[in-house]
């Protein structure tokens, strides 16, 4: 089945009405029904800024990566795309075409 994925890059201390923005991306996609998401929380990483976060000892690994990946049909992505973007503004988002071959909730298969 042709499907998008939808992956999201932000910090883990990024906020979004008082609780972390990952969280609220999740709980966000569950309420629109996307079929699937997950969250990521990396150990290094860096973006636009070109600092590097990173889980090392020394540093104590805070403010780390996290990034958020959803699949759905391609219209329910595009779909929510918009208030993501004024949930999470200046977030890099990237989506692109999938093709699911296993998965009961795609498929109908079990």
């Amino acid at each position: 089945m042709k499907a998008m994925l939808l992956r999201i890059y932000m910090s883990e201390n990024d906020t979004h009405m008082g609780k972390s923005a990952h969280h609220a991306v999740l709980e966000f996609l569950k309420r629109k029904g996307i079929a699937g998401a997950t969250v990521h929380h990396c150990i290094e990483g860096y973006g636009v800024h070109d600092r590097i976060h990173t889980a090392s000892v020394l540093r104590l690994g805070t403010d780390l990566p996290v990034i958020i990946q959803a699949v759905d049909r391609e219209e329910r992505i595009r779909g929510i795309i918009p208030e993501l973007r004024r949930m999470l503004p200046g977030k890099v988002m990237i989506i692109e075409n999938v093709e699911i071959v296993s998965g009961e909730r795609f498929t109908g298969k079990a």
